[in-house]
């Protein structure tokens, strides 16, 4: 299905052939399960070390409401900071369960998940760079803004699909395609003169 949707992309030249999809450093690690198409939550989180301020991802309420903000069905998508991602694992079946209550259905990162048999029964989408057996220090540094993940910028609110095989961003297609239209329906004004338009 991502190769369909890379194919397309690519006929329609909506966008360079070189962006919008992760690469393989983030990999599915729910292959069992059909594509689903979200819009992102993003955040950033670090693992290697404990925070310096007293929060923990479960202490951050702020963080929970903000995914219960997204519009549905909202795509958690974590940007590890630290140098060696993925040393912890900030998702595991606890987490997906409280992101299932929550509208979500699935999470990206370039970091490491946990729990992978707890999180197969919640029927939660994983694309990740690998499995963690600890949380280590995992915890939320920040959240709502633009975040990169296997070479992929995902902003908050962008869609994006997922199958098998990669994570996929569709808003910038979305919107170079409406763009061009604009700029069709515009020359095709500006060539019919004063006081004419056409339609489509």
């Amino acid at each position: 299905m991502a190769c369909t949707v890379s194919n397309a992309i690519e006929r329609l030249d909506v966008r360079l052939r070189n962006e919008g999809f992760s690469d393989i450093s983030v990999r599915c690690l729910s292959p069992s399960l059909p594509p689903r198409v979200g819009y992102a939550a993003t955040g950033r989180i670090r693992t290697a070390a404990a925070p310096t301020a007293r929060y923990w991802y479960h202490d951050r309420l702020d963080w929970w409401e903000y995914l219960g903000g997204i519009p549905a069905p909202p795509v958690i998508v974590l940007e590890d900071m630290d140098k060696r991602a993925g040393i912890g694992a900030l998702l595991g079946e606890i987490h997906a369960h409280i992101g299932r209550a929550l509208g979500c259905i699935g999470y990206v990162t370039n970091g490491a998940v946990r729990d992978l048999p707890g999180i197969e029964r919640t029927g939660f989408h994983l694309f990740a760079r690998g499995v963690s057996v600890s949380h280590a220090y995992a915890h939320v540094v920040d959240f709502g803004e633009p975040v990169e993940v296997g070479g992929l910028r995902v902003n908050p609110g962008d869609l994006l699909h997922g199958d098998a095989t990669i994570a996929h961003s569709s808003t910038a297609c979305y919107q170079n395609s409406n763009r061009r239209r604009a700029l069709d329906r515009a020359e095709r004004s500006q060539a019919a003169g004063p006081g004419k338009s056409q339609k489509g």
